[in-house]
């Protein structure tokens, strides 16, 4: 989970406090950094400042979401395949891992990695940490096959829900979803973090700054979730099971 902001500094400080992240900057160059996000001594997520060309282009602050792959140009070269647009081909970051950059066939963009000296995150599913990725998207089928055919996924409508809500299983493990087609902004995946009381949560990003697009709301045997954004806009949600 990687976050591109307009302030790095801010970030910082914006999810250290409503998370209790700790950090590890990484030079990049002369005048940039890599921001490692750590809780309990583990990676939780990443963050870089977008470059001047970055900010000409309009590129808003967001966050990224990455998914694992053994082979970068295998994974990329089957998103073309079936119907994705590889937007920056795979390319070698440092010793750390392989990555590109790639917009499935209803528009949203991901990344891939292949790790070397990097793996990943290292905490997931509690606290504070990530916990749930959905894929909002305008063709729910259409993305199903492509994720499915790229990424073996099997994606299905839960059992005795109504709603529409698509299940993303990777093997075993319940990864994410695809929630029923609405109107908003353009297909994108949106971040869940896990915390201990989401009208609690809510409340503290708005108090350092943040913004609420989605008041909390109960999702029935579920849990409870909002959608937020930090001060510099990116958007990402908060889960309390």
């Amino acid at each position: 989970m990687e976050l591109a902001t307009s302030d790095q500094a801010a970030a910082k400080t914006f999810y250290g406090k409503l998370f209790g992240w700790s950090f590890r900057d990484n030079p990049m160059g002369p005048d940039s950094f890599y921001t490692m996000f750590q809780l309990d001594g583990r990676d939780a997520s990443a963050a870089y400042q977008l470059d001047a060309k970055q900010l000409e282009r309009a590129v808003p602050p967001h966050w990224n979401l990455y998914i694992a792959t053994s082979d970068a140009n295998a994974t990329a070269a089957s998103a073309k395949e079936n119907g994705g647009n590889v937007i920056m081909a795979p390319f070698d970051v440092f010793d750390s891992g392989r990555m590109a950059v790639i917009q499935d066939p209803t528009g949203a963009i991901f990344s891939i990695w292949q790790p070397v000296k990097q793996t990943g995150i290292g905490i997931a599913g509690v606290n504070n940490a990530f916990c749930w990725a959905d894929l909002n998207t305008t063709d729910p089928q259409k993305a199903s096959a492509f994720y499915s055919a790229v990424f073996g996924w099997e994606i299905r409508a839960g059992e005795k829900d109504p709603s529409g809500y698509l299940h993303i299983n990777n093997g075993k493990d319940a990864i994410g979803g695809i929630p029923p087609v609405r109107p908003g902004p353009p297909p994108h995946w949106m971040i869940y973090y896990q915390v201990d009381d989401c009208d609690a949560a809510t409340s503290k990003a708005n108090n350092l700054g943040g913004r609420t697009y989605r008041q909390p709301t109960t999702i029935e045997t579920v849990g409870r979730m909002s959608v937020v954004a930090d001060p510099q806009g990116a958007v990402f949600a908060l889960f309390a099971p």
